[in-house]
């Protein structure tokens, strides 16, 4: 092997995982496209599947795993934090209102970033700040373009509906009125990984008396054209 590492275990995994990057493969096919011993090739497979970098599809077949997908966003979290400060604090100065980057993190969003307003009532949300799915322009966002089931499930004792959420993939961001917590109001657009999966929500958030009861007829452009930033930022970057 030319490019060992001296660790056989973990070189002969590295060609499993390189083999499955061009597609669904049979014990079969890795035995071909790596050249391992049908026995190896079987036990590294599954052992690889145990730990999630290795799936099935449909047919049985060995494919790349939802592990590989959540190592990559991790990744991709320094990439987004690194764009975020700039596109925050210019949407903040455009708005005049305190700006937020949220992530999910299974029933929880986590604010992750954040630009406040200089002056006056401070409506801010710290960073680490871990808010619930259930309520908030944000958490529609995140929402929003889960998996059909996944939303089901997110939907159970949530202030928003399925037919909320619909009319947010239609508009492409979502507000709320005093949905997370009395008075306050804000609009949220979605930012995208190279996948096109949404990995974060941008948002804006104030008193109902500054933003109105229609916060997106102020703010929503502003807020798409910042998470359209970051999105690109993210592609530029591979991640």
């Amino acid at each position: 092997m030319d490019n060992s590492s001296g660790v056989g275990v973990l070189d002969k995994a590295a060609l499993v995982l390189s083999a499955l990057e061009s597609g669904p493969a049979t014990l079969a096919g890795l035995v071909g496209a790596t050249g391992l011993a049908r026995p190896t090739a079987h036990r590294l497979a599954v052992a690889l599947e145990h730990h999630r970098f290795v799936a099935r599809d449909m047919q049985g077949r060995f494919i790349l795993g939802p592990r590989l997908a959540e190592l990559a966003a991790a990744a991709g979290e320094d990439r987004l934090l690194a764009s975020a400060g700039p596109v925050l604090t210019h949407l903040r100065d455009v708005t005049g209102e305190s700006a937020q980057l949220y992530r999910r993190q299974g029933d929880m969003r986590i604010c992750v970033a954040a630009a406040e307003r200089l002056s006056g009532l401070r409506d801010t949300v710290p960073v680490g700040s871990t808010l619930p799915m259930k309520a908030g322009s944000a958490a529609q966002v995140l929402m929003a373009w889960e998996e059909p089931e996944r939303l089901h499930r997110g939907l159970q004792g949530a202030r928003f509906t399925a037919t909320a959420l619909s009319g947010v993939r239609r508009r492409g961001w979502a507000q709320s009125i005093g949905e997370r917590e009395p008075g306050v109001a804000s609009v949220s657009a979605p930012v995208r990984g190279p996948s096109n999966r949404v990995v974060a929500a941008v948002s804006v958030s104030g008193p109902i008396e500054r933003l109105t009861r229609h916060p997106g007829r102020m703010h929503a452009q502003a807020i798409v054209e910042a998470a359209g930033r970051l999105t690109e930022a993210l592609r530029r970057n591979g991640g």
